[in-house]
């Protein structure tokens, strides 16, 4: 077994012990103080471990120390594999369609969501909102009205591509998805990371105005 630096025998007690004081931390070293809150201080200033002040009634308030989203990443995980490796479970023993009414139902959570906080808006309020649903899921959205008033509406970021590049499918749902939240809109899909573009991106034109009868 190769043996740990002491940054990685950091990273191991708190993602056993969760969160703890540096009195408590140095109970496992055998070197200074001052060398392992340089190490510390290295961990945090690479954002693997955060420092938090805890206030005492009584006495001067002290620092403990846990693992951020990023110091835990650092132990292996299936957070990419098994959700591919779930839907072919679910494809080898139910069958294709049970994968995609599975994906579709996740796009048709979507829709509603984005439907409730865009009711009663505006076309220029709703792209904004879609926008701001979406970056909270973990994309990353850029849109620009053009000249001609349509939208550009490009994800730099798909949260779920290891899904999406196995299941191209969810990403017809998502064009699906984005022309029913913009019912009279004409939605272009102009490009697709699981294509190989940096990004997606869908154009979408102002609402035709219906006619009166």
């Amino acid at each position: 077994m190769a043996r740990k630096t002491t940054k990685e025998k950091i990273l191991h007690i708190l993602k056993k012990d969760d969160e703890v004081t540096i009195k408590e931390l140095l109970e496992y070293f055998t070197i200074s103080e001052v060398a392992i809150r340089r190490h510390l201080n290295d961990l945090i200033r690479q954002k693997f471990v955060r420092e938090r002040v805890v206030k005492q009634e009584i006495g001067r308030p002290f620092h403990t120390y846990a693992l951020t989203t990023k110091g835990h990443e650092t132990f292996p995980n299936q957070y990419q594999e098994l959700p591919v490796e779930i839907l072919r479970d679910v494809e080898e023993l139910q069958g294709p369609e049970a994968v995609n009414d599975l994906l579709k139902r996740r796009v048709d959570r979507d829709e509603d969501e984005i439907k409730a906080k865009t009711d009663g808006a505006s076309f220029d309020e709703k792209i904004a909102l879609m926008a701001d649903v979406q970056e909270r899921k973990g994309y990353m959205i850029e849109y620009e009205k053009l000249a001609n008033g349509q939208y550009s509406f490009k994800n730099f970021n798909c949260p779920i591509y290891n899904v999406s590049s196995n299941y191209r499918q969810i990403c017809h749902y998502e064009k699906d998805m984005v022309r029913n939240v913009f019912p009279g809109s004409h939605v272009v899909a102009d490009a697709c990371m699981t294509s190989g573009d940096k990004y997606c991106c869908w154009y979408i034109s102002q609402p035709e105005e219906k006619e009166e009868a």
